[in-house]
């Protein structure tokens, strides 16, 4: 959440007690489920999604759900490690027919 703030996203927190209800009821495909959801514009960003590729998301405003990265991959927002290099991973978008597309390759 720091990474977004810092990145001028406003940021409102909300604990919930079924965090899976909430994803599939913003279609996030399963299996790409993450420990984040957030939804920004109307468009849903799961996981440790860089902040640029949420504003370009919203630049070119293409015809997806959201983006997801899936899992925690070293080096993506909130995932760095001290001493540990980053990891290569893609930002990818996604639809409510759970097709996915790579947006951003890091």
């Amino acid at each position: 959440m720091g990474h977004l703030r810092q990145h001028g996203f406003p940021v409102d927190v909300r604990d919930m007690p079924d965090p899976r209800a909430l994803k599939r009821a913003q279609g996030v495909p399963a299996g790409l489920e993450a420990c984040h959801t957030a939804v920004v514009d109307g468009y849903v960003v799961e996981g440790h999604v860089p902040a640029d590729a949420i504003t370009r998301l919203l630049r070119e405003r293409p015809p997806v759900t959201g983006l997801v990265v899936p899992g925690m991959p070293p080096g993506a927002p909130g995932m760095e490690m001290p001493g540990h290099g980053a990891q290569p991973y893609d930002v990818l978008t996604f639809d409510r027919s759970g097709r996915t597309t790579v947006f951003v390759r890091r």
